[in-house]
């Protein structure tokens, strides 16, 4: 029986093996293990990629969402609107700085943010909103755009699942105040540990993110402000340097896959393929089809050797951790619709179309 697993981090590795140990030599040989010429040069190339003139890197995506809320001066007594539907850490990073969380929900078709509900969400404490560019796909940044503008805030792109992935032809991350990335194993450009960056036009605000991560330090033992260590490390900076070169290739072999996924389910009547909506190119991070037997079919792939997984199973809203916020169940029922419903499908560039039509196959067989 043939394995098809979700992700396979070593096939990648695989294609790129020499380049990779030549690239950790070289910060083995110059010592420089954290922040550094590696880190510098990273940022640089990554901030132009998403078409931004200043980069941060960082420890990982969750300290760029915390790190840009702090350097925005966002804490006790304010709220920042985000989605229930993310992973946990954009309203963790909102908590760690004291402010509260305020969700509204998504759209059926994109699973981002609804910009018709947004107004709705806001208060006179609301200092930002941040949109969750989930599973490779941009929300629809115009009308949040517009909404935050005239409200006067700051609009903070979680583009954690959406590298290199464009919003009307403008890379994510690049629309709002600042974007915020994470390059933990699985993403689309992965690191080999932890790690993340944040990219703005904002030099003012990279200088103080830049500062926060390094304890608050102008230059070593001098603390202009109360920081904390949120470094990248040199390895995984190299690492990202050289996975970098390839990212909008391996983009077009996801696109292509997904595609391919579209032709081979189509006509599935018990399933919902994933929507690439007219104003953005998806990357797809994750390929999510909706199904009302979701846990079923999840098993039944998992006898026939293919690894599925859940993006997520309880939205953030319902989660014990935010039991304060005295929310319920039908308060953000797409978000929860969604949450009952989903399912990612094998998916990197690395599939070969055999694979993709195996998992297609017992899609079919179940169905039937």
């Amino acid at each position: 029986m043939p394995k098809v697993p979700f992700l396979d981090l070593n096939a990648q590795y695989e294609t790129i093996k020499g380049e990779i140990a030549s690239a950790i030599q070289e910060v083995l040989d110059s010592s420089a293990f954290v922040g550094g010429p590696f880190v510098e040069r990273f940022e640089e190339a990554f901030a132009d990629f998403c078409g931004c003139s200043c980069g941060a890197g960082v420890s990982s995506g969750t300290s760029a969402l915390w790190m840009t809320l702090l350097a925005l001066g966002i804490g006790p007594g304010d709220e920042v609107v985000t989605v229930p539907n993310s992973f946990i850490a954009t309203a963790e990073a909102i908590s760690m700085c004291g402010a509260r969380p305020v969700f509204v929900d998504v759209q059926e078709q994109s699973h981002t943010m609804n910009p018709d509900l947004l107004e709705n969400a806001l208060t006179p404490r609301t200092k930002a909103v941040i949109p969750v560019h989930l599973f490779g796909q941009p929300a629809d940044m115009d009308p949040i755009m517009e909404i935050a503008k005239r409200r006067n805030l700051h609009v903070i792109e979680d583009a954690c699942q959406a590298h290199g992935a464009t919003y009307k032809g403008k890379p994510a991350g690049s629309i709002g105040t600042a974007g915020c990335f994470s390059f933990y194993p699985g993403k689309n450009l992965g690191a080999y540990g932890e790690a993340g960056a944040v990219v703005t036009n904002d030099s003012g605000l990279a200088e103080k993110i830049r500062m926060l991560r390094d304890h608050g330090q102008t230059r070593k033992y001098h603390h202009t402000m109360i920081g904390w260590n949120g470094r990248m490390d040199g390895i995984q900076a190299a690492v990202l340097s050289v996975k970098l070169k390839y990212l909008s290739s391996w983009n077009d072999a996801r696109r292509e896959n997904a595609l391919l996924y579209d032709r081979l389910l189509a006509g599935v009547n018990d399933i919902t393929l994933p929507m690439e909506m007219d104003y953005a190119r998806h990357v797809y991070h994750i390929y999510a089809v909706r199904t009302e037997k979701r846990d079923a079919l999840q098993c039944f792939l998992a006898e026939k050797g293919i690894s599925c997984l859940i993006h997520y199973p309880q939205p953030i809203h319902l989660q014990d951790a935010y039991s304060s916020l005295g929310l319920t169940r039908g308060d953000f029922p797409v978000a929860e619709k969604s949450s009952q419903e989903v399912l990612s499908l094998p998916m990197s560039p690395d599939l070969g179309e055999h694979q993709l039509e195996y998992v297609a196959a017992q899609i079919r067989n179940y169905f039937k």
